[in-house]
């Protein structure tokens, strides 16, 4: 008997207008995407009718840019509230996993440990947090700060802040809540843990005041591919999107991430690798090249050189867009992003000009993209899972809700066929669906060693 396929995973990468930069002024796509939630409800059950493992919002606490005239065309300056979002999204689903960024630099470990317990309760175990550590320098001044931390310092604080939103979600052992009508007591004090954490960053007395889920804890997840956001991962993530522009690049952090967790004792497939791919997708060839060829068109200049800025780190308005990217300013070395990294290294490898790679930036801003039919994108999902590239991918609509119907009317399907996908979902949670374990506490772990000795 031949072996069972991998399955893939796919998660539904949503930006309410869709990923292109010039989405929302497709003529099919909804224009107030950003306020208008009955649109995300309906995209969000369509990515549940395609049997998607989860809905990825991602998320930061300010405007991509101080000068307000340089974002007059970029739709994504407005939004509702993510979070919210998903709260509410909770309601109208009942499947799909709801994956929604907290940040570690501007926030604090309570508030995001009961903000995702709360999320995981209302969904039925549904929840995952992307842990970020803020890429927008802008953050800062809307917190009361005068300097975004370096990224070393962001990455310090963010390793501790997950320890101590994991010990917060440890708060309740299995039964402790017994809820005895006859005798009174709601729960039994013995399987109660105190958290009294004392860090360099945090000071955190606990026990957590929500309950604990079906998954026990809410899925860990985050997207950083520097060396800092790869050791991070290798130690703390259950699932890792990353932007990987070729297979070879994907395969290199793949191999990277697994070889690091080795050395924190994890299981490689305790972590699913979930690149970013944007696809746009036609019943032909042709019929797919003319939607990603209508959207090309409608990018004004200016908005290119926004997006360009925002991933580059720094201010690419005045440039000439027909020459090749400027060098990187010296005062910035030390604050690029592993995007901007990569979108250098794409322009240098290629002779691209500015205004080639704000069009390769339009649509998949650094991630792999695909152009053509069902059979050639699968095509390329197949080689992926099967060489050591990923275990899935953050699926990308370049419009909405356009793109997502195509993806789900004619990829999924084929992935189907060739054994590569569900064809139901087959449990409730969302580590059910990723085929993550129950986490087990560090209260029951230390019990377990200590009954071992």
């Amino acid at each position: 008997m031949a072996a069972a396929k991998k399955q893939i995973k796919l998660g539904m990468f949503l930006r309410p207008s869709g990923h292109h930069v010039a989405a929302w002024r497709h003529p099919d796509a909804a224009e107030d995407s950003d306020s208008n939630f009955q649109h995300l409800i309906d995209v969000a059950r369509t990515a549940e009718r395609g049997l998607f493992d989860l809905i990825f919002i991602a998320d930061n606490v300010a405007m991509p840019h101080e000068d307000l005239e340089t974002l007059t065309r970029v739709a994504d300056v407005t939004r509702i509230d993510p979070f919210t979002v998903m709260a509410a999204l909770a309601m109208v689903t009942k499947r799909i996993g709801l994956v929604v960024t907290g940040t570690t630099t501007y926030d604090e470990p309570y508030f995001v440990a009961r903000k995702f317990a709360s999320l995981d309760l209302v969904s039925g175990g549904r929840s995952g947090w992307n842990v970020v550590t803020s890429g927008v320098q802008m953050e800062a001044a809307n917190f009361g700060r005068d300097f975004h931390p370096s990224k070393s310092d962001r990455y310090q604080r963010a390793r501790e802040f997950v320890d101590v939103v994991r010990g917060l979600w440890d708060t309740w052992d299995e039964g402790a809540l017994v809820r005895d009508k006859a005798s009174g007591i709601f729960f039994d004090p013995s399987k109660v843990h105190v958290l009294n954490h004392r860090g360099e960053h945090f000071k955190v007395r606990g026990p957590l005041n929500t309950s604990p889920s079906p998954q026990g804890h809410p899925v860990i997840v985050e997207s950083g591919s520097s060396e800092d956001g790869r050791d991070l991962a290798a130690e703390t993530a259950e699932v890792v999107f990353t932007a990987q522009s070729t297979l070879a690049a994907a395969q290199e952090f793949y191999g990277d991430l697994h070889r690091r967790m080795a050395k924190y004792g994890r299981d490689p497939d305790s972590l699913k690798v979930m690149p970013g791919m944007l696809v746009t997708v036609g019943r032909t060839e042709q019929e797919a090249q003319d939607k990603h060829e209508t959207l090309q068109a409608l990018i004004h200049p200016s908005q290119g050189l926004t997006l360009l800025s925002k991933y580059m780190g720094y201010d690419l308005s005045g440039c000439d867009i027909d020459a090749p990217p400027p060098e990187v300013p010296a005062n910035k070395l030390g604050l690029i992003s592993s995007r901007s990294v990569q979108l250098t290294e794409m322009a240098r490898r290629e002779n691209l000009t500015v205004r080639q790679l704000y069009e390769r930036v339009a649509g998949g801003r650094g991630h792999f993209s695909v152009v053509g039919t069902a059979a050639q994108v699968v095509d390329h999902m197949e080689e992926w899972v099967t060489t050591g590239a990923s275990d899935g991918f953050n699926v990308m609509a370049p419009y909405l809700p356009g793109g997502l119907d195509d993806f789900v009317e004619l990829v999924i399907p084929e992935l189907q066929r060739r054994g590569l996908f569900r064809t139901a979902y087959e449990g409730r949670t969302l580590r059910d669906h990723l085929g993550l374990q129950k986490p087990v506490s560090r209260y029951a772990k230390a019990a377990a060693a200590v009954a071992a000795e």
